[in-house]
């Protein structure tokens, strides 16, 4: 019987897949669009995508569900789809592995909007869409919920509690932090540091925390939000930062750092304790391959059996 994740992660790290609106882009998506909705109308290129993430060594792969909550569907008049979508999303990942053993992470992204007093959306309609989703991903057989890109707690936790409600075996916290002007530290749009992000996770029962994208938030920033995160919980800690910064070339926006340049930060996360290692926007299946290898050594080094050259040899 398969490990639940946050079981699996105290044996040894695990590696996530990579970026999946950019790829999404590059196989026909148009900016703008809605990329849940290809779920149903175009599974076989969401699956081209995520399998060549599975290919590669990923053992975690995130559906296809960022912007797949009623609030966020509404936008594209796709509301009354919200269960669909997201079924369909846990399917097409887990179909990803071909068979194999991986975990299907259930992505729930920020619902795209403030909440009262300071914007439009009450408590009541964020919780009952995150409600929504997360029944949807549970019930089509996801591992965890994976309640991502925050910046504010209470977002977060109406996330976390919607999870919880739905039965998910295992909740991840992710927070989007922003390195300051100065560059002397960094915290979310709204302000909130690492330190207190671990603790009102941990206090809220999220089983792993975790960050993703973010300005400035590069591999040893992902560092040291990882040292930061171990001083405030022992719950086990998840990253995935950015394949280095946007740049506009040719009016598209490309990310500048190299699988080559990006694994160069990933033994010093992996000697770190780092329970799941990832990355975010402008990464690739290249990267993924690039983390497997050097995870793979790491792995091999530590007396466990590597499981890179099996995924390696899975073909379409």
């Amino acid at each position: 019987m398969k490990k639940l994740l946050q079981d699996a992660v105290l044996d040894h790290p695990l590696l996530c897949d990579g970026a999946m609106g950019t790829q999404l882009m590059l196989a026909g998506l148009e900016q703008g669009n809605c990329g849940e909705e290809w779920n149903a109308a175009h599974p076989e290129r969401v699956l081209g995508i995520q399998r060549r993430y599975a290919q590669a060594g990923a053992d975690c792969i995130i559906t296809n569900t960022f912007g797949g909550s009623r609030i966020m569907l509404n936008r594209h008049s796709n509301g009354d789809r919200a269960a669909e979508l997201n079924g369909a999303g846990v399917a097409i990942a887990r179909e990803s592995f071909n068979g194999r053993e991986g975990y299907v992470l259930g992505d729930i992204g920020p619902f795209g909007g403030l909440l009262q007093p300071f914007g439009e959306f009450t408590v009541d309609q964020v919780r009952s869409a995150f409600e929504e989703q997360a029944a949807a991903l549970v019930q089509a057989g996801a591992d965890a919920i994976i309640i991502e890109t925050q910046t504010s707690l209470e977002e977060l936790e109406i996330g976390i509690n919607a999870a919880k409600a739905a039965g998910a075996p295992c909740i991840i916290g992710s927070m989007a932090y922003d390195v300051t002007l100065d560059g002397s530290t960094f915290r979310t749009m709204m302000g909130i540091e690492p330190e207190r992000a671990a603790e009102f996770m941990e206090e809220n029962g999220a089983h792993i925390v975790a960050l993703n994208c973010g300005t400035g938030m590069d591999m040893q920033r992902a560092l040291d939000a990882v040292h930061r995160y171990k001083s405030a919980t022992k719950l086990p800690v998840m990253v995935q930062p950015n394949a280095g910064k946007p740049k506009l070339v040719n009016m598209k926006v490309v990310y500048d750092e190299t699988p080559e340049q990006m694994v160069q930060g990933l033994m010093p996360l992996l000697e770190a304790g780092t329970n799941i290692i990832g990355t975010c926007c402008g990464s690739t299946p290249d990267h993924t391959r690039a983390f497997r290898k050097v995870m793979d050594q790491f792995l091999a080094a530590k007396g466990f059996e590597t499981v890179g050259a099996q995924r390696e040899n899975e073909t379409l």
